[in-house]
């Protein structure tokens, strides 16, 4: 069962020891590498070695480095982890545009939907409104009710001059969990054979993880509802290691799935599991995405 994250701040020696991570600091830890979903390294001064790299491509471990800034800015992902990875393809690369047109819909519903159960639960502005948006998507969303959603949404989330461009604490911890999540969806992407690459909506020819730009959109609000959650920090601040601590750990935040309730984590491979069928089957219908229910931890049974 994968549910940890580990979260590697300070300078250390990463090694394998048999089935387990052992992180060599003042004080060793050890971890079985099958409980590990993701791995980040937050310090210039950490040593990994190859063990550690075949463990994660063997494990399935999203493996993130951090920039100067400390935001994620890379991920290492398992090569060819699915035992039909050509089959499956050659069925992404076959996709019909409606069917890439209706299942992106679909996704920006979810969106859409998981913004309005963001703004009930904080009761901030009108989430009808959203809700409004969401039943007016068409197909491709050629009115563009994500962009409008979006308009409306942040400064109910975050006040009137809020923007996604200005610098500050709140955009750092949004842009931190964003790409947490997006390295989840890319980790549960290629485990099903499928090429991050090539979106259903996303098309960027400079974009590796176009597909999993697409996967994410309805996990968004996961991370804006922590964030909004949060005391208030002057612009000025920094994210702190706690901080970071709890947006990795959103990975493991309760949301509702056609199967029922499980962490975000499973939630991703389920989701990432429904876009394989539907390059296989042909219908947006098997999609399956998340439902927002709001910032409980998921209980493990150990």
């Amino acid at each position: 069962m994968v549910w940890r994250s580990v979260v590697v701040s300070q300078p250390a020696r990463l090694k394998r020891e048999h089935f387990s991570l052992v992180i060599e600091q003042a004080q060793s830890a050890h971890v079985p590498f099958e409980d590990i979903a993701v791995i980040v390294l937050n310090n210039r001064e950490i040593t990994i070695t190859h063990p550690v790299l075949s463990a994660c491509a063997e494990y399935g471990i999203g493996l993130f480095s951090t920039g100067d800034n400390h935001q994620p800015n890379g991920v290492f992902l398992p090569f060819l982890q699915h035992s039909r990875a050509t089959r499956m393809q050659r069925l992404q690369l076959g996709i019909d545009k409606p069917t890439t047109k209706r299942a992106w819909a679909t996704i920006v519903q979810a969106k859409i939907g998981n913004q309005a159960r963001c703004l009930t639960l904080l009761m901030r502005g009108n989430a009808q409104r959203l809700e409004s948006y969401a039943r007016r998507v068409q197909s491709g969303d050629k009115g563009n009710m994500e962009a409008q959603a979006s308009a409306y949404y942040f400064p109910q989330l975050f006040g009137r001059s809020f923007h996604r461009s200005q610098p500050g604490w709140i955009n750092a911890a949004l842009d931190y969990g964003y790409a947490i999540m997006r390295g989840a969806c890319a980790r549960g992407i290629v485990a099903h054979g499928l090429l991050p690459t090539l979106g259903l909506f996303h098309s960027s020819e400079q974009n590796a993880f176009n597909l999993a730009d697409d996967l994410i959109e309805p996990f968004r609000p996961i991370v804006d509802l922590h964030v909004a959650s949060m005391p208030p920090r002057a612009e000025a601040d920094e994210l702190t290691p706690a901080d970071k601590v709890a947006l990795i750990g959103l990975l493991n935040i309760d949301v509702a799935m056609p199967r029922g309730a499980m962490s975000v984590l499973a939630a991703v491979e389920q989701a990432a599991e429904s876009i394989a069928r539907l390059f296989d089957d042909g219908s947006e219908q098997v999609l399956e995405m998340p439902c927002l229910l709001g910032l409980k931890q998921h209980q493990y049974e150990m």
